[in-house]
């Protein structure tokens, strides 16, 4: 579990839990040493090094959040987690801001503390990843500011709202900094939280036992469970409806689920990670979420920036993805024609960085595979704001001279197909509708055209 040689420093001003904490630690084989105040413990990280630190809030000389930013500041390698009080979340979310990276409620359980120093010294202990945030491109000082946190945010245990549009890259954020982290060779699961029936979400999440109702033929562990020990990422938390997110917060306060039909809860230990679109700040002041899941969920918040507001990435971006492309087609580079990177470069991209890839994979299509010029990108070539999730009315594409009508069509209605999608975030039966056509024939077309992503969604009882 953990090796003699490391050292940990306890600071409260209670001199049983100061007992319970070094004889607790001293049965992990660890060296421990206990002060009482925030003086005390300044000068013993003067004169000696640490491998992990647990301090109290309050102490009498000073604040244990001023010890937190302290440690940070000077000894940014020692991990640091606060002790706190029963329900003082506040004070945990402003430790885990300033760099503590988890907090232990009192009354202190030793499960819950055995489990929390070896996350510490997991932190530790974990070299340098292969990875790095480097994997996203863009010269942006958004981009360059993004890459330093996730840098930092990859070494906490707080849970971590990510903002961002559709399609920015919100989930690729997430990804690095679970593999930068100390979790990363633990499972990184990733569930979209809108696209799970109502009905079924309590199952997904907690899973479930065979025979706890119909359908259930097997033992289902849930995904909370399947994410023990690494990270949760919940996309688009938004479109949880309230009675599940009551459920939700109860898992995140009590750290452990427990499955429908059963009569038993499961200890997790997971990182919690989530993002929307949505402006989540607004959907609590609507009503639509709870303020309190809000806060535990929303720790420390970081934003993925639109790819409109950093335009000049958009070069690095699409030769990035063209050589992807290539490399999977097995085809050589094709060139760009400067009228097709002005027509990429002056194009909004309501849909982001996905969009930029679902028009460079049509062009690549479309092109001969030497040259895209800008009739091959099929760009809308009426204005578009910012906001909208596509065009309306926009002017039909010109058909190349050397494609069959068939092909050329069936290009068309792909695109128009993806742009309903996207714009419904893949909910089929919302694309359907838009785009005036029967939730059957929107899935014949998307099986025809090889869209189909097997989704669960059913075909409504009426159309």
């Amino acid at each position: 579990m953990t090796q003699g040689s490391q050292r940990v420093l306890v600071v409260d001003d209670e001199a049983d839990l100061r007992e319970l904490l070094v004889i607790t630690l001293g049965r992990m084989k660890l060296e421990a040493e206990a002060v009482g105040t925030v003086t005390d413990a300044y000068r013993i990280l003067g004169e000696s090094s640490f491998d992990l630190c647990l301090t109290d809030m309050n102490l009498p000389d000073g604040d244990g959040i001023d010890l937190v930013r302290h440690v940070s500041r000077r000894y940014p390698d020692m991990p640091i987690a606060m002790i706190t009080a029963h329900g003082s979340m506040e004070t945990a979310t402003a430790a885990m801001k300033e760099g503590a990276f988890d907090f232990i409620a009192k009354p202190v359980t030793l499960d819950r503390l055995r489990q929390l120093i070896d996350d510490g010294l997991d932190i530790r202990r974990q070299g340098p990843a292969e990875q790095s945030a480097d994997q996203l491109i863009g010269d942006h000082p958004t981009m360059k500011a993004l890459r330093e946190q996730i840098g930092k945010l990859a070494r906490s245990q707080a849970p971590i709202y990510i903002a961002g549009e559709s399609g920015s890259g919100k989930e690729r954020v997430a990804r690095l900094i679970h593999a930068l982290g100390p979790r990363r060779e633990k499972p990184f699961i990733a569930v979209n939280c809108g696209a799970i029936p109502t009905e079924l979400m309590e199952s997904e999440f907690f899973g479930h036992r065979k025979g706890a109702f119909t359908g259930a033929y097997e033992d289902r562990k849930g995904l909370f469970r399947e994410a023990d020990g690494g990270t949760l990422f919940l996309d688009e938390v938004a479109d949880l409806p309230l009675h599940m997110q009551v459920k939700l917060l109860r898992a995140i306060q009590e750290k452990s689920v427990r499955p429908v039909g059963e009569s038993r809860e499961f200890p997790v230990n997971i990182r919690l990670l989530c993002a929307t679109h949505r402006n989540l700040a607004r959907e609590v002041a609507d009503g639509r979420f709870r303020q309190d899941l809000y806060y535990r969920l929303n720790v420390i918040e970081t934003r993925v920036p639109a790819l409109r507001e950093r335009a000049g990435d958009i070069p690095r971006l699409a030769e990035h993805i063209l050589a992807r492309l290539c490399q999977q087609w097995g085809l050589a580079a094709p060139t760009i024609t400067d009228d097709a990177w002005r027509a990429l470069q002056q194009y909004p991209f309501p849909g982001n960085v996905r969009e930029l890839e679902n028009i460079l994979e049509r062009a690549l299509t479309l092109s001969d595979g030497q040259q895209i010029d800008t009739s091959h990108l099929q760009l809308p070539e009426t204005s578009q704001t910012a906001n909208s999730s596509h065009v309306e009315g926009g002017a039909m594409p010109t058909r190349p001279g050397n494609m069959p009508l068939e092909e050329f069509l069936q290009e068309v209605e792909r695109a128009e197909l993806l742009r309903a999608l996207e714009a419904t975030h893949w909910n089929r039966t919302a694309a359907a509708k838009k785009l005036g056509m029967t939730f059957r024939s929107l899935r014949y077309r998307l099986q025809k055209l090889s869209l189909d992503q097997g989704g669960d969604e059913e075909e409504p009882d009426t159309e």
